[in-house]
């Protein structure tokens, strides 16, 4: 299944061949936090060179909600996995579909692409028949990604620890 937008991009199902793709996404945006002084977040060695992470990411492309945006060219420019609440957050008290990863390129071409991804997790919600989604976050740093999701509808509905790692568990009803 692959959606195309106007503008040429393609939202499709991920699959296996695609994690070294997704692995290179978290390396630019790890290069960019550190840039920016962000280490909390994702911390400052690419996820590629860390082989866990590079597991968490081959199985995530696995998963049946994972999807990739794409560009007409072919380069993948984010990846988007929705399905069950993680494990370190409360159970929902009604039907969601729970957004697991979001991660995009700083490339000019992919502006705008995460709001696009959440507008697509809504849909697929609206298609599912379910009202609720909720989304966790880095809640550390200047607090931009809370509020990114804040921006997209969501609003605060707890904050939680993971191993020290500050996050903030987001919610809206559609």
């Amino acid at each position: 299944m692959a959606s195309a937008e106007p503008d040429g991009l393609i939202i499709r199902r991920a699959t296996d061949t695609d994690a070294v793709a997704v692995l290179g996404l978290f390396d630019e945006v790890i290069a960019w936090f550190v840039e920016i002084g962000n280490a909390g977040q994702w911390g400052t060695q690419p996820w590629s060179s860390q082989p866990q992470r590079v597991e968490r990411v081959n199985e995530a492309c696995a998963l049946p909600g994972a999807w990739i945006a794409q560009a007409q060219d072919g380069s993948i420019l984010a990846a988007l996995v929705l399905g069950d609440a993680m494990p370190y957050v409360p159970p929902a008290t009604e039907p969601e579909i729970y957004v697991r990863l979001l991660v995009a390129s700083r490339r000019p071409a992919a502006r705008g692409i995460g709001r696009r991804l959440m507008a697509f997790a809504e849909d697929q919600a609206r298609t599912a028949g379910v009202g609720g989604l909720r989304v966790d976050c880095y809640g550390g740093g200047s607090g931009a990604l809370v509020r990114f999701y804040e921006s997209c509808g969501y609003e605060r509905l707890s904050t939680f620890l993971v191993e020290g790692w500050p996050g903030q568990l987001l919610g809206r009803s559609l």
